[in-house]
């Protein structure tokens, strides 16, 4: 490589890492690389620009950072236009997760910002039963909710509950590796997929050879890999992974359908034996005297005697509902009860709390003082 290339490509870098600081400054959780404009960052769950003086990017730029972020071994990924997922460290700043792809021939770049220090359950503000569901010895626990709802936050803060508190061995099996864990009471094994193995499903194959009592897929994508996720929640391990889903009962027929027919009873009979808990959120805005943000809306469903007939029974699928809204004594709560105390202690607006709630017209009766 020529000395103007590499001060090309180190130009590149300056100029994107720049991009990336200024928008954690700004408190953004995502930045948007984009051809034809200035980057624009996503802030309290708006897209703005990052700077009103920012020019907008050319084909080129963009091309050119990538080529300049992008590791060798994927190089070539990004010259056949493929899709690239992967992690990007600033020191003394953050990581970030990258999307790189093409839209109508132009490389697009989408960055998350990743913070180094991992949150505890009570920084974060999430139900105090998940201390206890992040610390059991073995079973499934599956974090739910769309993208960006902060499922990657959560489940790191368990898994830091469990690291601080257990020993044991920790495996996780990502992509790309986001959170960084250090030791503490327990021994972490982070490993990414594409890096060091081959798909979710083979690193979860391995990592039983590995001696884990924790294992952590960062998501569960097909058939193959849900199923090697009860087979080891099964064996005595704990298991946590995430879904791509938005509730608790939607979960469970997820999880069921991705299996055929032939196979459901067996499916239900599995999770039903190795579910520990469903913990589904979103993110809405917040309005007390921290400022402006975000704030995660919980909902938990805990496997309970009630719960586990509704899993092997599908025609008893509806009462899940009814069993989270009766089972605050084991540590459950609906959307809607969390929204509720969220309001109560002013956290969040009226507004929000009915734009979001499940039941909206029910809400807003016990909002009046009217109950069942």
């Amino acid at each position: 490589m020529s000395t103007s290339d590499e001060k090309g490509r180190s130009g590149a870098v300056t100029r994107f890492e720049n991009f990336l600081k200024r928008a954690v400054e700004l408190g953004a959780s995502d930045i948007h690389v984009k051809t034809g404009l200035p980057p624009i960052v996503r802030i309290n769950d708006v897209l703005q620009l990052l700077s009103k003086k920012e020019p907008a990017l050319t084909g080129g730029e963009i091309l050119g950072i990538a080529q300049a972020i992008v590791p060798t071994r994927m190089q070539g990924m990004l010259l056949a236009g493929q899709e690239i997922d992967m992690a990007y460290s600033i020191s003394g700043v953050g990581r970030y997760r990258l999307n790189i792809f093409r839209h109508r021939s132009q490389v697009g770049i989408i960055c998350r910002f990743i913070p180094f220090d991992i949150r505890s359950i009570d920084d974060l503000g999430l139900p105090a039963a998940l201390k206890k569901i992040a610390v059991q010895p073995r079973g499934l626990i599956l974090v739910t909710g769309p993208a960006g709802s902060g499922k990657t936050t959560t489940m790191a803060a368990m898994l830091n509950e469990w690291n601080t508190l257990s020993g044991g061995h920790i495996v996780t099996i990502e992509d790309p590796i986001e959170c960084l864990i250090r030791d503490r009471k327990s021994v972490i094994t982070q490993r990414e997929v594409g890096i060091d193995t081959e798909s979710f499903h083979t690193g979860l194959r391995n990592a039983l050879r590995q001696d884990p009592d924790v294992v952590m897929i960062g998501e569960i994508r097909d058939q193959e890999t849900l199923q090697a996720a009860l087979n080891a929640a099964e064996t005595g391990h704990l298991v946590i992974s995430t879904l791509h889903t938005r509730d608790a009962s939607e979960t469970v027929s997820r999880v069921v359908s991705l299996f055929e027919p032939e196979f459901q009873v067996q499916v239900r009979l599995q999770l039903a034996s190795v579910l520990n808990a469903v913990i589904s959120q979103r993110l809405v805005p917040r309005a007390d005297s921290e400022g402006k943000g975000l704030v995660a809306v919980v909902e938990v469903l805990v496997n309970t005697p009630r719960v586990r007939d509704c899993l092997l029974d599908p025609n008893r699928h509806g009462e899940i509902r009814e069993a989270l809204n009766e089972g605050a004594n084991y540590g459950m709560q609906t959307f809607d009860r969390c929204l509720m105390d969220l309001l109560k202690r002013k956290i969040i607006t009226r507004e929000t709390a009915l734009r979001n709630s499940t039941a909206p017209a029910d809400f807003e009766l016990r909002l009046r003082g009217v109950t069942e």
